[in-house]
């Protein structure tokens, strides 16, 4: 009973002192009422402050970072003046259009000479180009067959082309012609009959409109460097036959770039020795006697009468498929 009396007298001493100390103070953690409303408005307003300090002290980082870091202030600061940014162009002092970009686009306009200008014109070539890459890239390996457009359907020439373009076809390999009359229309006649690919380049020119009824695969162009793109990108071999000013540039730039070693090895075949032989003695003689080119190489470079043996070596570098 002694034990229990000195433990309930040391409880009420700890509960006393809970609520004054020996001098008759009360404990720091005591509160009286409406001390916890006090106290709270004490904390949200050091809150509140800590939080408007913290935010101005980002915005003077975000003013620092804006006068050392954008260009536009720097650029201002130019001794010509304001600066003025038109995409990639910049301008200052009285170089600075009134105008602007977006009202230029949006102003009507009564003349359409912009239509014939140069810019105009770039972004026509570029479509043609994204055009004839688009058409072409899943083709698979062709051989490209030049030739006149003036060559009659009764001319030798035009039933050896037609043959040539149905053995092309045969080896499964696209056939690739300008898609004009003549020794065109006789390889694309060939490839189609033989139920190969077969694709037609063509190109606007007065007289010749359109691609020949034998194309399964056409593209028209306005400029002959995109369309010689095309020729040369997608072409594993080349078959030239008899023909005027267009074969022959279409022959010479494909020359010009085997020699020079601009494009891998790609064979060419010239088609009827009686027709090539005299252009290429001269070649042979003058022109390479003169220093002027340097010996054209006999494995890239075949002249021959044979329609077979044409079709053998353009395709030399491609094999059966």
């Amino acid at each position: 009973m002694a034990k229990k009396s000195h433990n309930k007298t040391t409880t009420t001493k700890k509960a006393a002192s809970a609520k004054s100390d020996k001098h008759g103070n009360k404990p720091a953690n005591a509160k009286k009422h409406g001390d916890n409303d006090i106290n709270d408005i004490s904390i949200e307003g050091e809150v509140s402050q800590t939080d408007a300090s913290v935010q101005q002290q980002a915005d003077e980082g975000l003013n620092d970072n804006k006068r050392t870091d954008a260009p536009e202030q720097q650029e201002s600061q130019s001794p010509l003046g304001d600066t003025y940014h038109r995409g990639p162009v910049i301008m200052r002092g009285h170089m600075i259009p009134k105008d602007n970009t977006t009202g230029n686009l949006l102003a009507p306009v009564s003349s359409t000479d912009w239509l014939h200008m140069d810019p105009w014109r770039v972004m026509r070539i570029q479509s043609e180009f994204v055009d004839g890459f688009g058409a072409l890239a899943e083709l698979g390996p062709a051989v490209s067959i030049f030739g006149s457009a003036r060559t009659p359907r009764i001319d030798p020439v035009y039933k050896a082309a037609r043959h040539m373009g149905k053995k092309v076809a045969q080896r499964g390999i696209a056939v690739i012609t300008g898609g004009g009359p003549g020794v065109m229309e006789a390889a694309n006649r060939g490839a189609a009959l033989a139920g190969g690919k077969s694709v037609g380049l063509g190109i606007e020119l007065p007289h010749e409109q359109g691609v020949n009824s034998w194309v399964n695969l056409g593209i028209s162009f306005r400029y002959f460097f995109v369309r010689k793109t095309m020729f040369v990108k997608y072409s594993s071999g080349v078959i030239i036959c008899p023909g005027g000013f267009g074969t022959l540039d279409e022959m010479f730039e494909l020359l010009t770039l085997v020699q020079t070693s601009k494009v891998s090895s790609i064979p060419v075949v010239l088609y009827d020795k009686q027709y090539w032989q005299g252009l290429f003695d001269w070649l042979n003689t003058t022109v390479m006697e003169s220093g002027m080119i340097s010996a054209l190489d006999p494995e890239r470079v075949l002249v021959t009468d044979d329609a077979d043996e044409a079709v053998d070596v353009a395709t030399s570098g491609i094999g059966e498929h």
